[in-house]
């Protein structure tokens, strides 16, 4: 099944798997292509305001946002989303909280995606980082 968001974007889901659940199987795009690095959960002057997990992943999505803004793209942009985490159990005792705070700050949009648990990332205090790619359209 194919199922189309915008003329540059079209999700990949083959009609007799079973749905994927905030995220696409794949994803075909056309147009202006922007890469974002890895973003983690500190603000524009790079200091951390929480240690809390969702309130770092809150932060991370905001920063992918606001650099999006950069490049007059928007979340629906979005192809695809790498999620490095430091623990996958406190990632899935809040996968309610983080869906909430997903779709507030990224809408009801769920790209290809990719999620790893890490033993560490590079700031101490960072508990997620995501890379993100988007398309515009031409």
């Amino acid at each position: 099944m194919k199922q189309t968001l915008e003329t540059t974007h079209e999700f990949l889901h083959p009609k007799h798997w079973k749905p994927a659940i905030g995220y696409a199987n794949g994803v075909v795009a056309k147009g202006r292509m922007v890469f974002l690095g890895g973003h983690i959960g500190w603000n524009g002057q790079q200091e951390f305001e929480t240690d809390d997990f969702v309130g770092q992943i809150e932060q991370t999505l905001k920063n992918i946002v606001e650099v999006l803004n950069e490049a007059n793209a928007k979340p629906e942009h979005i192809v695809r989303l790498t999620w490095y985490i430091t623990d996958k159990h406190e990632y899935l005792a809040n996968l309610r909280e983080i869906g909430r705070v997903y779709k507030r700050i990224l809408g009801a949009h769920f790209p290809a995606m990719a999620m790893v648990q890490v033993v560490a990332l590079i700031e101490d205090r960072a508990k997620v980082e995501i890379e993100a790619t988007a398309v515009l359209p031409e």
